[in-house]
């Protein structure tokens, strides 16, 4: 069972494992479509916390990142761009942890959305400090992939170089915006 959108905007949601483009498409699909963005929570939070992070802080940053997003969603121009959701921190809890809270797999499937983006692992990986597993993308991609096969989640896979995922990304939400919101 799925919760309806807010008002008439439809919710994107890019995920995929570390390293894969997400934030850059995120930000340039909202420029495109001149609407809100919704950037990863966990990475300000994770920023901002003095000790290494626990399982419990992965239901924190599941609320933020929830909460974020109803909060872009009031101002967003038909269509809110979504840098990720909860399906990246179930998979995330998985990883890591071995499983997943309650709450998390919950509210993942309570959020209704229009279409999800998985980005595919074939451009480079850069160094960052939060990232964990550059040796593991493929991996995760596959899983990505199930987890979303599984729970029948609609999504586009999005690869190539990044004007090849601009471009499938642009025809992929176009053909969402001209359905119609019920």
């Amino acid at each position: 069972m799925y919760t309806e959108n807010v008002g008439e905007v439809k919710r994107i949601a890019i995920v995929g494992p570390e390293c894969t483009g997400k934030t850059d498409l995120a930000r340039f699909l909202a420029d495109h479509y001149h609407t809100n963005w919704v950037p990863e929570f966990a990475r300000k939070y994770l920023d901002e916390l003095n000790r290494p992070y626990e399982k419990n802080d992965l239901v924190t940053i599941a609320r933020g990142q929830l909460r974020l997003e109803d909060e872009l969603a009031i101002q967003a121009n038909k269509i809110l761009i979504c840098d990720t959701n909860l399906v990246v921190i179930k998979i995330w809890s998985e990883f890591k942890y071995g499983d997943c809270p309650v709450e998390i797999i919950e509210k993942m499937i309570a959020r209704r959305y229009d279409l999800h983006l998985l980005t595919s692992v074939d451009i480079p990986w850069v160094d960052d400090p939060l990232r964990e597993h550059p040796d593991k993308r493929d991996l995760l991609y596959e899983t990505y992939k199930a987890e979303l096969v599984k729970n029948k989640i609609h999504f586009i896979e999005i690869s190539g170089l990044h004007e090849e995922r601009k471009n499938a990304a642009i025809e992929a939400l176009d053909k969402i915006l001209k359905e119609p919101t019920f």
